[in-house]
């Protein structure tokens, strides 16, 4: 036995034999051996010819006698001669011969080593190319592994930076990205797109290894902009942005120009080191939007001192978490202001929002909250969106998606999830789970790995589908593990390379198990699996391969047998319940398997975290005057909480609204947008991942009104006298009371230059005056003053002055006191004040009182005679300036001490003033009233004439409602005529006044209009009471006009009412229409203005009045066209006539073309119909109703579009929902059918299909569908898992309409064991054996010629074909012969056809599923008869054979 080793190329190529030579060598060994042979003939055939010759001369001799010695002497020197010549002939030929075999073996040698050198070449050669091979075959291998590992979405490493160059300098931007494959760059300037063919030389873009480069050459003011790259390859895309800048040189005017800065700080991140003093001027306030609309959270701000390159920082939080600019936020902040703005909100956006200012100076904040509202469904019913979507623990092909439920407080609640994927740069939405997810966590597999995904969530509830949640951040598929495997490897020198840890372990052929098998989370509808990977794992992709078995089963089941997993992370479904489980993992790579992995404790799916349980006592307190404060006690379950929901009511209603659209993490919240003065009652609800809690017990009612607190400080302390040893002071009431009524005042003194107070006063003080005794005369003092409530003592006010304690001796008065200001309007305000409490030497006789604006110095005087009332009405001021004013008291001796100057007032205004409205009841008594909706528990209504509060019960009354109050004069006459006013206390200054005159004739309504038929308008107003001698007139635009046909006017003074009617109103009576009335000395004046869009209104109506009155001169429509739906689900289109005679002509058309109808409308009733069954697209149109005869027509038009159409749907899907049979179940080949029968079903109804609750979407194994009186759903090729509840739906607009059929247990099993029928049914049916085509029923032909049938025949397995002719088996013979190819053409034939061969032909097609039989019936006549008359022929028609027929001839 051979000890040689083969060499590797002897097994990988064939070797060849001796005819592996070339040709050329076979063609000389052939002639070598050609010419051998003849040459060898040649000899042997000499030597026998010589011999045959000798032979005949002896014979001869011997024959013929003797002959003579000379001729034999002669004759033997002719032989030796002969003899010779050939022996010198043969010789030359034979070294001839023998050099030409040695030159050919020396040929043929040479040639021999040329083909064993060529050999030897191509053996070379071929070795060479099959290691040549072998090697790219591993290198294309692992450059696919290895192209696999690194692959992966562009990531940038060094962004873009900003810059602020001159003009007609140069710029460079630059950043490095990396990735695999090598990322495509574009770069774009504000959005577009740069191009350099656009403008050559501008621009130059460059590429070297990663880094990219823009330049821009010669900048000008137009590059100023923001610059973005963006890098894109297979697995994803990134950008970076910078801004640019160009200033011009030498302070050239520098046009404005907004930069979108990439972020919304500073080009520099860091705190300036400057003190700042930033004063917040307008803030943001409560904000309330909807999803998908835009808003801008703004404050402006005096930033002292204003540096253009220096600015402190702005800072954004929401919930304390500090926000980023983003693709939905974008922050601003420069110029005075900051802001952020948000261009599509999501619920995820709903919080408080913060602003911080931040320097060295400090901290200054402001924060509002910002709410956002559930967008309209698309279904209605439908929840909202979830929100706050994040993704956790991404590997290679796992991520966690988790989210947080909607509140669904006026919805049916949420069923489950349905959790969607994308492809980053592509927009193909994938849902990753068939069924809805109950809780909010999803474990999303099968992910490609180093492809960047996004996610959105959709919450599912009876109703249907909400609104997808705002996506998510691109997470890549990748092993975070990866960076831990890599090492620094240092060299020589202070170098060193990083690598993986895998490169150093050597080549690790099979891995090994997988360690830390463990659940790493648990619920009811699966089971999270974790490991760690096998150590050492060896260079090549490891996969893995997860087993389970129930706990004492002792069998495994592979749970990813199609797919690999390459993440140590693996959900496993599909588990039963109350069940244990037991996993092991094994790892693998292309080497093999390895061991399986440590088997883990059993393990049973079930849910680990709870719904939480509900939270404890809820209590509401005031806030505001539009908030509640909600607190409540924590529930006593609170595992892993997400937050609380807070739903509101108003009391005795019943309807819950939601509060919150995200859930808040704290126990206490402000509920912001309630209606002031209304009552509510609140609840709570906890939240997790799992679901909501029940409600909490509802709080107690509370009036929205606001908080209850201490009253603020009182303000404005005046010295009203001194006697040397006491000081009497004033004050004015605080601006607000905290909502309580001030029960009186403290005070405190102190002389100048000491340090401690001391009290004045140890119970309140009522009266805003107090007296102090028991003061050092000459001294000097300063004193303040705190008020007190129910809620306690409020915060004392700022000192006062310096008051001297020295006797007031002058004879001029003191100063009045207590300034304060009622009905301020756009020009005028009221002006009240105090008497002074030192007279001097004479009483007060009167008053001056003086103003000017806050910042001018010259006092103007506003009356220039005295006023002896303590009030003053100051008009002509100018609307939006801000005025002070003071009140000097004049008496005999002249004009005293003026008063402090009184805090500065806002002429203007203020939104929604209400004025004192005066009327008659309906017993006649004359009122007073006046509204308020500011009123608080502290608020009262105060009622003064002249300006004194009214005390007379016995010639006033008032009564007071909520915010409503009225005054009546009991007894009214000449002592009750003058001022009225009210204010009310604890609000911004609400207050009206009201002049009674009695020169005023009082209206019981003002000037108004009313347009009758004919499009004649009525003017008219209506006087309490007129007199015999009452006189009045109308004007027009400052025309008055007289009793005519165009203007008729007439009074009824019994009643009071006086009118005016215009028969024909036209635009040119558009103006102001103004009613005068004299009455003795009364007089009262109404007007009324009809300018702009008020009079186009009016004139429109009035043109419409006179338009249906001459239309109802004729024929005319009742009611216009109009539809409804039947019970039989037919559409009626429905109108009313009237004013018609016999001679009247009614039609009906449709896209203006006659529809004609059976049956013509009996208009003698009034009622006109048309049906239109079967409603369908094909029906669109408009659809007209016409009227017509010698006195006129009408017509009345219906279109029959949009959503109108959409409306008769929904209108026949609520007929055909109550008329729905119950589901029926229709076994067929394809699987099983539910059915729903109805009136009437078209594919536009609104219709869902259901298993399990779970919406059902049209697919190859389930197909919706339905006809004109059913609804249908097919169940292709059932299975187990199709076994459960199917729920037909029909939604119309209102309403869903369902049916339910159970299809699991015995009716599963019935109808899938009836579907298995149908199914070997259909199947024998589609392979039995039968006539495709050929063959006629009937068949005449002349005797002598030849008959040929042929036919197509079909069958799997092939059939069986047998001929008979009159029921008998056909003998074949060559009379008759049968031919079969291909085993589908059949022909038989007939050769020289007899009268004996007319009759029955019959072919048999069969094969063991069954087949057919059909008759050929063939007529053969006589040459010279006369064809015979039979009817033409009709393709031959067969006849079954059955399965079991056909088996029982087989």
């Amino acid at each position: 036995m051979s000890l040689v080793t083969v060499p590797f190329y002897q097994k990988r190529h064939r070797h060849f034999d001796q005819s592996y030579r070339n040709i050329q060598t076979r063609y000389l060994l052939d002639e070598y051996a050609s010419k051998k042979r003849a040459s060898t003939q040649a000899s042997s055939q000499k030597s026998l010819s010589q011999r045959s010759s000798s032979q005949r001369a002896s014979s001869q001799t011997s024959l013929g006698g003797t002959i003579c010695r000379v001729c034999a002497k002669r004759v033997s020197t002719q032989e030796d001669e002969e003899q010779e010549n050939r022996s010198r002939y043969q010789s030359l030929v034979a070294a001839y011969g023998e050099a030409k075999r040695q030159r050919f073996l020396s040929e043929l040698a040479h040639l021999e080593e040329d083909v064993h050198l060529a050999r030897s070449q191509a053996r070379d050669k071929l070795d060479k190319y099959a290691i040549q091979q072998m090697m790219e075959d591993k290198l294309a291998w692992e450059r696919h592994t290895f192209e696999e590992r690194i692959s992966r979405a562009p990531e940038i490493l060094v962004r873009l930076r900003s810059h602020t160059v001159w003009e007609r300098m140069s710029v460079k931007l630059c950043f490095t990205v990396q990735g695999f494959p090598t990322p495509v760059v574009q770069w774009y300037k504000d959005g577009s797109l740069i191009c350099q063919a656009a403008e050559p030389g501008k621009y130059r873009i460059e590429s070297n290894y990663g880094v990219h480069t823009l330049e821009i050459n010669r900048a000008d003011f137009d590059d100023t902009a923001t610059y973005s790259a963006v890098a894109t390859n297979a697995h994803g895309q990134v950008s970076t942005n910078a801004a640019v800048v160009v200033r011009r040189f030498r302070g050239d005017e520098e046009p404005f120009r907004s930069v979108g800065l990439p972020i919304g700080l500073p080009l520099s991140s860091m705190i300036p080191y400057t003190h700042f003093d930033v004063q917040f001027l307008e803030k943001f306030g409560v904000t309330f939007r909807r999803e998908g609309e835009t808003v801008t959270l703004k404050c402006t701000m005096l930033v002292t001192p204003d540096l253009k390159r220096v600015q402190p920082r702005a800072e954004w939080y929401r919930d304390d978490v500090l926000l980023k600019e983003s693709k939905w936020t974008k922050m601003f902040f420069g110029e005075g202001q900051a802001s952020l703005s948000f261009s599509h909100l999501h619920k995820d956006d709903e919080g408080l929002y913060t602003l911080r200012i931040v320097s060295r100076g400090g901290v200054s904040d402001h924060s509002a909250f910002l709410f956002v509202r559930d967008a309209d469904p698309l279904v209605t019913g439908a929840p909202g969106a979830p929100m706050d979507l994040q993704c956790h623990d991404a590997n290679r092909d796992y991520v966690i998606v988790t989210w947080k439920p909607p509140n669904t407080t006026t919805e049916s609640p949420v069923m489950g999830y349905f959790v969607d994927r994308c492809e980053v740069g592509t927009n193909n939405w994938v849902q990753c789970n068939d069924a809805p997810v109950k809780i909010c966590k999803y474990p999303v597999t099968g992910l490609f790995e180093g492809r960047s995904y996004i996610f959105r969530v959709r919450a599912v509830n009876s109703a249907g589908i909400s609104r997808p949640s705002r996506v998510s951040d691109a997470v890549a598929a990748l092993d975070p593990l990866d960076l831990r495997r890599l090492q620094a490897v240092h060299l020589e020198g202070e170098k060193e390379i990083a690598i993986y840890q895998d490169d150093l372990e050597g080549d690790a052929q099979v891995p090994g198990p997988p360690t830390g098998v463990h659940a790493s989370e648990i619920s009811r509808n699966y089971v999270v699996l974790s490991w760690e990977p096998p150590t050492p794992r060896g260079k090549d992709p490891l996969m893995y391969f997860i087993e389970k078995s129930v706990v004492g089963s002792g069998s495994w089941q592979r749970v990813n047998a199609q797919t690999a997993v390459r993440s140590p992370r693996y959900a496993v479904f599909d588990l039963m319940e109350g069940k244990s489980y037991v996993f092991r993992v094994l790892s693998a790579n292309r080497h093999g398997l390895s061991e399986p992995s440590e088997i883990t404790s059993p393990i049973q799916a079930q849910d680990v975290t709870v719904v939480p349980s509900a939270p404890g006592r809820v209590l509401a307190s005031r806030n505001t005057k539009t908030s509640v404060v909600v607190q409540w006690d924590r529930p006593k379950h609170e595992e892993d909480l997400l937050g609380y929901y807070v739903d509101c009511c108003v009391a005795g209603t019943n309807l819950w609204e939601p509060c919150n659209h995200k859930p808040i993490g704290y126990n206490r919240f402000v509920v912001h947008g309630l209606t002031t003065g209304e009552q509510y009652i609140f609840r709570v609800k906890a939240v997790n991942a799992v679901g909501m809690s029940e409600n909490s017990q509802e709080s107690d009612v509370i009036k929205v009104q606001a908080a209850l607190t201490v009253p603020s400080h009182p303000y404005g302390i005046t010295l009203l006298n001194c006697d040397g040893h006491s000081m009497t002071l004033g004050w004015k009431v605080p601006k607000f009371s905290g909502g309580s009524p001030i029960l009186g005042y403290y005070l405190d003194k102190r002389e100048v230059h000491h340090k401690n107070w001391h009290e004045v006063n140890s119970s309140p003080s009522k009266p805003t005056i107090l007296t102090v005794d028991g003061l050092t005369e000459g001294s000097l003092y300063e004193f303040k003053i705190a008020a007190v409530n129910l809620a306690g003592i409020g915060e004392p006010s700022d000192p006062s002055e310096h008051f001297k304690c020295e006797a007031w001796t002058m004879p001029e008065p003191g100063p009045a006191y207590d300034l304060t200001f009622c009905e301020v309007r756009d020009t005028s305000l009221v002006m009240l004040w105090k008497a002074p409490v030192y007279s001097g030497s004479s009483p007060v006789s009167g008053y001056f009182v003086d103003f000017r604006e806050e910042d001018a110095g010259e006092w103007i005087t506003v009356n220039q005679t005295t006023t002896a009332s303590r009030y003053l009405k100051v008009s002509d001021l100018q609307q939006g300036k801000t005025y002070v004013f003071r009140v000097r008291a004049v008496n005999a001796n002249g004009v005293g001490k003026p008063s402090d100057t009184s805090e500065p007032v806002l002429v203007e205004a203020r939104p929604g003033t209400k004025e004192i409205s005066a009327g008659v009841d309906e017993q006649g008594n004359i009122y007073l009233g006046f509204d308020c909706q500011e009123m608080t528990d502290a608020s009262q209504f105060t009622w003064c004439k002249s300006y004194e509060e009214i005390s007379d019960d016995e010639r006033f009354k008032i009564e007071t409602v909520g915010d409503h109050s009225k005054l009546y004069l009991k007894n009214p006459d000449k002592e009750d005529l003058g001022t009225y006013s009210v204010s009310v206390s604890d609000t911004d200054g609400v207050s009206s006044s009201f002049v009674l005159d009695p020169e005023a004739i009082p209206l019981k309504s003002e000037l108004a209009y009313e347009i009758f038929d004919k499009g004649r308008v009525r003017f008219w107003l209506q006087a309490e009471h007129l007199s015999p001698d009452a006189s009045y007139r109308f004007i027009i635009n400052d025309r008055e006009v007289s009793d005519s046909e165009i203007h008729r006017i007439k009074c009824d003074k019994a009643t009071g009412i006086i009118e005016m009617v215009m028969d024909r109103f036209s635009i040119e009576n558009e103006g102001t229409y103004t009613v005068q009335i004299h009455d003795g000395k009364a007089k009262s004046q109404s007007s009324l203005v009809l300018i702009g869009d008020a009079f186009k209104t009016v004139l429109e109506e009035a043109e419409f009045q006179r338009k249906e009155f001459l239309r109802k001169q004729g024929p005319h429509f009742a009611e216009y066209l109009h539809w409804d739906v039947t019970e039989e689900c037919e559409v009626r289109l429905v109108c009313k006539v009237a004013n018609t005679k016999k001679e009247t002509v009614f039609k009906w058309l449709k896209d203006d073309v006659l529809y004609e109808t059976e049956t013509l409308p009996n208009l003698e009733r009034g009622i006109c119909e048309l049906l239109i069954p079967k409603l369908s697209k094909k029906d669109h149109g408009e659809y007209k109703a016409t009227l017509k005869d010698d006195r006129g027509q009408d017509v009345s038009i219906l279109e029959i579009a949009g959503k109108v159409y959409d409306d008769m749907i929904l209108a026949m899907s609520r007929v055909c929902g109550k008329s729905a049979s119950p589901l029926k179940v229709l076994c067929t080949p394809e699987g099983i059918r539910l059915q729903c029968f109805m009136k009437y079903f078209t594919d536009e109804m609104k219709v869902n299909w259901c298993h399990k609750d779970a919406k059902i979407s049209s697919s190859e194994h389930m197909r919706i569908g339905g006809s004109e009186e059913m609804a249908w759903l097919q169940i292709c090729e059932p299975t187990e898992k199709d076994k459960g509840k199917y729920t037909f739906e029909i939604f119309d607009g209102k309403d869903n309409h369902q049916r339910s059929l159970d299809l699991s247990g015995q009716a599963f099993d019935e109808a899938f064991a009836e579907f298995q029928q149908f199914k070997a049914a259909a199947f024998a049916e589609k392979n039995r054996g039968r006539l495709i085509g050929g063959l006629p029923d009937v068949v005449t032909i002349m005797e002598g010629k030849t008959l040929n049938l042929t036919c197509t025949v079909f069958g799997n397995p092939d059939p069986e074909v047998i001929w008979f002719k009159n029921d008998q088996d056909i003998q074949l013979s060559e009379h008759f012969s049968v031919k079969v190819e291909q085993a589908k053409y059949v022909s038989m034939t007939i050769k020289g056809v007899t009268s004996e061969d007319s009759g029955k032909y019959s072919i048999n097609i069969k094969n063991k599923y069954g087949g057919e039989k059909i008759d050929v019936t063939v007529s053969v006549y006589k040459h010279g008869e006369k064809i015979p008359d039979m009817a033409p022929p009709q393709q031959a028609k067969p006849k079954l054979i059955p399965a079991s027929a056909s088996a029982a001839g087989q």
